[in-house]
């Protein structure tokens, strides 16, 4: 493990806060525990390169814990995010996704999986860095529809125009890739993007695919590449021209979300 991998914990409750700290230091991190969301936007607007991983609660002072999160996916600082929040509801968990969080844990928490959860976005994030020495399935840029996507800067252009998607939007797009013309149900694809075990729930998946096809379809209405297969899940195809027989097969076997 790198001892210089740094983690930022977000966290106005003491008694949780600090012994997070210690137990992050005690893993060999290091640790800076900030209690309200400003001054962790500060610390980000001195060096968008400060922390390798954000630990981050939602109900703070001053500023929400989405309100923190949403400013640093605007300024393009693609830190990974891991939510860790009393808020329990299905809507909150959503929003956290749609706001760019990468992981979302509930309190009260299970410290061996927190720090499993740690382990994993950091290793994932020095990954993406090229900090880490590893096969890749897909290639860093993909490119389909006149839409080019580069997974380690996150720069998106669809048919020449500028996009901006969150991580977790390019993860996705990026696991399609590596599966294209492959049948995906929703809780495989939960698993292996989201990380987690078919949480929140399956119309999640819907609402991220919903939202791949506004910014990638040329009619979202009649996708042609990310396609739903009835009573399964999804399936993605990059070049469907390739295959004559493409239409014909996807009448039969998919409808639209």
């Amino acid at each position: 493990m790198n001892p210089k991998e740094r983690i930022l914990i977000v966290e106005d409750e003491r008694h949780i806060g600090v012994p997070l700290k210690f137990n992050c230091e005690a893993e060999g991190y290091e640790a800076r525990l900030v209690e309200d969301g400003p001054s962790a936007i500060r610390l980000f607007e001195n060096d968008p390169q400060a922390f390798d991983l954000v630990i981050l609660d939602l109900m703070l002072p001053h500023m929400s814990g989405y309100a923190v999160l949403e400013k640093l996916r605007s300024a393009k600082i693609y830190v990974p995010v891991l939510i860790l929040t009393a808020r329990t509801l299905t809507e909150d968990k959503v929003r956290g996704f749609e706001s760019g969080a990468d992981r979302y844990m509930t309190k009260p928490f299970e410290l061996p999986e927190l720090l499993a959860q740690v382990r994993s976005l950091l290793l994932r994030h020095s990954q993406v860095r090229g900090t880490a020495t590893v096969a890749k399935a897909a290639p860093d840029v993909l490119q389909f529809n006149g839409a080019t996507i580069n997974v380690a800067t996150h720069e998106v252009t669809v048919r020449g125009e500028a996009r901006s998607l969150t991580p977790l939007e390019i993860k996705l797009v990026k696991y399609f890739f590596e599966n294209d013309g492959i049948v995906l149900t929703r809780n495989q694809l939960l698993d292996n993007v989201w990380g987690l075990d078919a949480s929140p729930t399956t119309r999640t998946v819907d609402n991220f695919i919903a939202r791949l096809r506004q910014h990638f379809e040329i009619d979202p209405a009649n996708p042609r590449h990310f396609l739903s297969v009835r009573g399964v899940g999804y399936r993605f195809v990059a070049h469907p021209d390739r295959d004559a027989g493409e239409s014909t097969t996807e009448s039969a076997t998919t409808q639209n979300v």
